[in-house]
């Protein structure tokens, strides 16, 4: 049948595509106010209508990619694949998150002179540049500064001062810059995967680009992740090419768009630290320690002193931690206990629940350096160590949003698709998908279909193990993949 053929489920995501697409017209994640009149709501019913059917639409995606991961595609078939995909979400509205609009009128603060780490954007003036976008913001961040880095910042300057601030022309320049990430995405991943032959570039391809929560998320919500994933999965090529320099110097820029990028500077520290052949240990741990840290420092300094934004991004890496979301565990579990507490002692549950919080980040500290030190040992591939660690680093956070897993899991993508972390990203792409609404809230009913759709992944994996173990596996990651690099 043409629907079992990688021809066939490329049409299935391609319509689930549009589908999800068509229904973002109208359930997406409008602005408050568009003076062109394009993404304007259209009354409840119409939304409701279409919530169905960008829900329809997404899971038709997800079995599409599911099913397109065993149907044995080339890797050229499967960039034509991810062009189908991708391409219904590049006039979209925004999708699944306001976060752009917060991008937007951040860039409009910078270009106006305010300090974007000391206010959030309701500081605008309504009626000025950036002014519809800081009406659209989500109700937390509007008084919320800024806990990106400078590099990002002054994208999002560019895009404010091109477009004047114009909702429509605004989002889909900031969508053009998602795209140049996933793009950027593909070409890292085809890098890295194929160091363990074709199979593992198909593979990564599959899993780390052509996932639909990377599709949703960054072309469709255009969260500025895929752009940090984008420049850390960069400067892991490079530096397992060789360049370590440069490769710590765009992790530098990656960590000035987000700071979990800095967790890849340890792993790259580990891969130098091992082509030190024939250096005293103490040398090669004190240049694998500090030497991508100095570069990725300067780079820092350099990016923050020529945007002019200052340092104040230093002080807001725990903005998005004051934040509640479910899919924290350390947080619900310290919520509970503070709550518990409360009931039994009559004292206030947030020191608790702070208490909590710290103890997951330390947890996950602990477990990123152990990884580190086997992968220093030869245990462990350091690129396969960096996609657990985030992975790990995501687990443990006090704010934990589903595209977050994205961070590790398209690093996992490239060194063990088929691994056993390669099918739990499957599964826990699959189910997180539905935690988030068009319209960008997280309802109930998202989390009872998250948790029907990792229940059946889990069944499916059962099933195609008991059938037929053998098919389409490749080895996982080899302590002796290549990681050798040159001097500078």
């Amino acid at each position: 049948m043409w629907a079992m053929s990688a021809v066939g489920y490329r049409r299935l995501g391609a319509a689930g595509s549009a589908a999800a697409a068509a229904g973002g017209w109208v359930a997406g994640t409008l602005p408050s106010r568009d003076p062109w009149g394009i993404w304007v709501p259209h009354g409840p019913g119409a939304t409701v209508a279409a919530t169905v059917l960008a829900s329809a639409g997404l899971t038709l995606l997800v079995v599409a990619w599911w099913g397109y991961g065993r149907a044995g595609a080339t890797v050229r078939e499967t960039l034509t694949t991810l062009a189908w995909w991708t391409a219904p979400f590049l006039f979209a509205p925004p999708l699944y998150s306001a976060d752009v609009y917060s991008y937007i009128a951040q860039g409009a603060m910078v270009l106006e002179g305010h300090d974007v780490y000391g206010a959030g954007p309701s500081v605008l003036d309504p009626a000025g540049i950036g002014g519809d976008a800081a009406a659209s913001v989500g109700g937390h961040w509007t008084d919320t500064p800024a806990p990106y880095g400078p590099v990002f910042l002054v994208l999002a300057q560019a895009v404010a001062r091109v477009t004047g601030g114009t909702i429509v022309p605004a989002v889909l320049a900031m969508r053009l810059i998602s795209v140049a990430a996933l793009a950027l995405i593909v070409w890292a991943l085809r890098r890295l995967g194929r160091e363990r032959g074709e199979d593992g570039e198909r593979g990564a391809l599959w899993l780390g680009a052509l996932n639909p929560l990377l599709l949703m998320h960054v072309a469709g919500g255009m969260h500025n992740d895929g752009l940090m994933i984008a420049l850390m999965l960069a400067g892991v090529v490079l530096a397992r090419r060789g360049g370590w320099v440069r490769g710590s110097a765009v992790v530098g820029l990656a960590m000035m768009v987000k700071s979990p990028a800095a967790v890849a500077l340890l792993f790259i520290g580990v891969v130098v630290g091992r082509a030190a052949t024939g250096r005293p240990v103490v040398h090669r741990v004190v240049k694998g320690l500090l030497g991508p840290g100095l570069v990725a420092g300067a780079v820092a300094v350099g990016a923050t002193l020529l945007a002019g934004t200052g340092f104040g991004w230093l002080r807001t890496q725990g903005v998005a931690g004051t934040i509640h979301t479910a899919l924290s565990v350390t947080s619900d579990l310290g919520l509970a206990l503070g709550e518990l507490l409360r009931l039994l002692l009559g004292t206030g549950p947030d020191p608790v629940k702070a208490a909590v919080q710290h103890l997951g980040l330390a947890a996950a500290l602990a477990l990123i350096a152990y990884l580190a030190w086997r992968s220093a040992r030869g245990r462990l591939d350091p690129v396969h160590a960096l996609g657990l660690s985030l992975v790990a680093l995501v687990a443990l956070s006090p704010m934990v949003q589903p595209w977050y897993l994205l961070w590790g899991a398209t690093v996992v993508a490239a060194t063990a698709w088929d691994g056993r972390a390669g099918r739990v990203v499957l599964v826990l792409s699959a189910a997180l998908v539905h935690v988030t609404a068009p319209s960008g809230r997280t309802p109930a009913y998202g989390f009872a279909l998250a948790a029907v759709a990792c229940a059946v992944g889990v069944l499916m994996l059962r099933r195609e193990a008991a059938t037929a173990p053998r098919r389409g596996r490749i080895p996982g990651p080899r302590a002796a993949a290549r990681d050798e690099v040159r001097a500078p």
